[in-house]
């Protein structure tokens, strides 16, 4: 009994050893028969325990039956092992990736107006202004009347104006689409102090046909000095200043005799082109008495300039577009340039 049942427990201890180094479940399969099929070692001492003496057989069946068991447990703990991982191989190899991948849209930015329109703050805080702003429907007072162009000047003749019906019972065309950023001017002189140092941009509106030089709505930008003691010098240096400081210092400005109601004197201002040519940016000149007058200052102890342009043409001319049309049709293709 002693010989078999230390037989048993070495063949149990080499057989988990192997059990356990087994790579495959196939390999286990091979190792399963050989090692507790009937012509296994544990087999062969199972047939001998006929030749142990009677009062011997039972506890060398029990030793035996350990032994077995211990290879049997082995067996099934490494099958379920190898089974898991074969398994999730399997698994792997059979998985299909069913997720909707969309491509990433590109980041946003600002519109081409917009980067312009910041741009030409930015100089001009850097000049020692501050931004004003004011409303986009105005009063015919603010609009026109204050800036020297009563009912039935002729001058109101140059704005083709959009009016509006507020239905508070308001007299027709007296409430109507700004058609300038000029109005602006008035509200800030009315409410503040001199000296004024202000830029006012925004959007303005009047019945253009659109083409490639002209929007029925825009965006205008315009400039406000008063002080006491402001002459025309102060303008031209001005203006001057602000185009080296947008396009370089290679471009230089001249000024040429116009008309504006609210001006006087009035110019239109050019800047030098590399070619040599000269292109038109805006009208300027010094803030009539009159409109002085109706943004409640004294002209005789107060002076001042205003200038103005275009933010659209602006961006069209730093940027090369040939059409203003380009600005407001929302062609991605477009818009994703700049």
């Amino acid at each position: 009994m002693t010989d078999i049942a230390t037989r048993a427990a070495a063949v149990a201890d080499e057989a988990r050893s192997r059990i356990a180094a087994a790579a495959t479940l196939d390999e286990l399969k091979a190792l399963d028969h050989e090692l507790l099929g009937k012509t296994s070692v544990l087999g062969s001492l199972k047939a001998s325990l006929r030749d142990v003496p009677p009062e011997e057989r039972a506890a060398a069946g029990r030793a035996l039956g350990e032994a077995r068991a211990r290879v049997e447990a082995a067996v099934a703990e490494r099958e379920a092992s190898l089974a898991a991982v074969a398994r999730i191989e399997r698994l792997e190899e059979e998985r299909l990736d069913l997720s909707e991948v969309l491509p990433t849209p590109p980041l946003g930015h600002l519109h081409l107006i917009t980067q312009t329109w910041e741009m030409l703050e930015d100089i001009f805080v850097g000049m020692g202004y501050t931004v004003a702003e004011g409303p986009e429907i105005e009063s015919d007072w603010h609009n026109f009347e204050a800036l020297n162009m009563p009912s039935g000047h002729p001058a109101r003749s140059m704005w083709d104006t959009l009016y509006l019906d507020p239905g508070d019972g308001s007299a027709p065309e007296t409430v109507l689409l700004r058609t300038h950023t000029s109005p602006v001017q008035i509200r800030t002189m009315v409410d503040a102090e001199p000296p004024i140092y202000i830029v006012a941009p925004g959007r303005v509106f009047r019945r253009d046909t659109p083409d490639a030089t002209h929007l029925p709505v825009f965006h205008q930008i315009e400039a406000l000095v008063v002080d006491r003691g402001i002459g025309f010098a102060d303008l031209a240096g001005t203006i001057e200043a602000f185009v080296k400081a947008l396009f370089g210092d290679e471009r230089t400005t001249r000024l040429r005799p116009s008309f504006f109601p609210f001006t006087e004197p009035s110019a239109e201002f050019d800047m030098s082109m590399p070619d040599g040519g000269w292109i038109e940016l805006g009208g300027c000149g010094m803030v009539h008495p009159n409109v002085l007058r109706a943004g409640g200052l004294d002209p005789d102890e107060w002076s001042g300039f205003a200038f103005g342009f275009g933010i659209d043409r602006i961006a069209k001319e730093l940027h090369g577009v040939d059409d203003l049309r380009e600005l407001v049709g929302n062609d991605i293709r477009f818009l994703s340039q700049f």
